[in-house]
């Protein structure tokens, strides 16, 4: 098994029904992060600063193993002829995943095969190869001490969620897995819109980091101010709906990048926009 980066790999709590906050392991600090708290409300009452995380490509680098795998084993077993740009497909939940390859280019299994290939894989891609951004989980725990509730946003199913969040010992105020939400995944907004108001947030006082295309996307339409990180597996990844790009291979960049649009946000007294200027 893979050791993470920054020593971040010990026994966590994972995520509850979401939309919903963590369980009862995070109540060590759930005064000073829970949404609606007084320490997460701006000074004038308006809605808490928020901050959403995507999983896939943002925390751990799954997405290296999870294109290679598309490419050279899921999709030639899937398909006949024709195969998609990964682009197309990545930042998407898996069962939506099948549902535009089947619309859009010739499957050869059927759904429940189609998922449970990707549950195969998944299995060791997230229990045995993924690393975990250095410094990630002491990030997440220094936003949600100074009072930023912080998402998990993603479209990877609980199961595979919980993986990592054990591995890693992360833990969140929100879990909101694209398979739970009663609507359409990423690129559509819904999803994260309603994971921000979950938090007790709004948009416009909202900061989502994403990875894929369908991602930032989906945040940027949210109107979330949006930070796409760019990294080997996105290098020609469309990511200009993204206020900011920064690269993940300087993991302070985005903590940074993050800091200061929060700091902005709460600062504002009309919580019009993250930019610095």
């Amino acid at each position: 098994m893979s050791e993470s980066s920054g020593g971040d790999d010990a026994e966590a709590a994972g995520g509850t029904d979401s939309p919903s906050t963590t369980d009862a392991a995070d109540t060590s600090d759930t005064p000073d992060s829970a949404p609606g708290t007084e320490q997460a409300e701006a000074s004038d009452g308006s809605a808490p600063v928020v901050v959403c995380f995507d999983m896939d490509g943002v925390l751990v680098d799954s997405e290296d193993y999870w294109h290679a795998a598309e490419r050279e084993e899921i999709l030639p077993r899937v398909l006949d002829g024709d195969h998609p740009d990964l682009d197309e497909v990545t930042g998407m939940y898996y069962g939506e995943i099948y549902d535009y390859l089947d619309a859009e280019y010739e499957t050869t299994v059927s759904k429940s095969e189609f998922m449970n290939l990707y549950d195969e894989t998944a299995e060791t891609i997230y229990g045995e190869q993924v690393d975990l951004l250095n410094g990630a989980r002491a990030f997440v725990e220094e936003l949600r001490r100074e009072g930023v509730p912080v998402a998990l946003v993603s479209s990877s199913p609980r199961d595979w969620i919980d993986v990592v969040l054990d591995r890693f010992d992360l833990s969140f105020d929100l879990i909101a897995p694209a398979e739970e939400f009663d609507g359409a995944g990423k690129p559509e907004p819904g999803l994260f819109e309603a994971a921000i108001a979950d938090l007790g947030g709004v948009p416009a006082r909202a900061v989502v980091i994403e990875d894929s295309a369908n991602g930032v996307l989906g945040a940027a339409r949210s109107g979330a101010y949006t930070i796409a990180v760019r990294d080997a597996h996105n290098a020609e990844t469309d990511l200009s709906a993204a206020d900011e790009v920064v690269d993940r291979t300087d993991p302070e960049v985005l903590y940074d990048a993050v800091r200061q649009s929060t700091r902005t946000m709460r600062e504002s007294v009309s919580g019009s926009n993250g930019s610095s200027g």
